[in-house]
């Protein structure tokens, strides 16, 4: 019996002591929410769970942007996150910046909701940044400029 106490009070902390933020999810066109985006750190970086709709199928630039500002389509909220001053667009696994998220896939009914896992992130990283949603996919390269992502589609602020 107090092994088994011991067992669920240690589930209970660890769960609990695990940072979570969640940051609901708005389109740029209109303002309506399309749902959330849930981070929480694990021992491999920061695992990334979308529950968002009506969006259009296939793959999206997804994003940390350095301001916290969804106004005007999304450009209030500037460019790239990149505390470091790289100014380099590596993609998620690289030396580049941090904005960049590995890619969005959304499925052919319009919701995306397949985990993410970003290895170079925690959620303490994340106030004061705005979650961006990009119209096309994402090369992870500088040319185009910032991966050919294409328009602001969707944003969150992370408070």
């Amino acid at each position: 019996m107090n092994k088994l106490f011991i067992l669920l009070l240690t589930s209970f902390f660890s769960v609990i002591s695990s940072a979570q933020t969640s940051v609901p999810i708005y389109s740029t066109d209109g303002n309506k929410e399309i749902g959330k985006v849930i981070f929480n750190d694990t021992e491999y970086g920061l695992l990334i769970l979308p529950a968002l709709s009506s969006l259009p199928p296939g793959l999206h630039g997804f994003h940390l942007h350095q301001h916290p500002n969804c106004a005007d389509h999304g450009l209030e909220a500037g460019g790239h996150f990149d505390p470091n001053q790289s100014n380099s667009h590596q993609g998620p696994y690289g030396k580049g910046h941090l904005g960049d998220l590995p890619v969005l896939y959304v499925g052919t009914d319009g919701n995306a909701n397949t985990p993410i896992l970003a290895p170079r992130l925690k959620t303490s990283d994340l106030k004061g940044l705005a979650l961006m949603i990009h119209a096309g996919g994402d090369n992870y390269s500088d040319n185009p400029p910032l991966g050919g992502g294409g328009a602001r589609i969707a944003c969150g602020i992370v408070k």
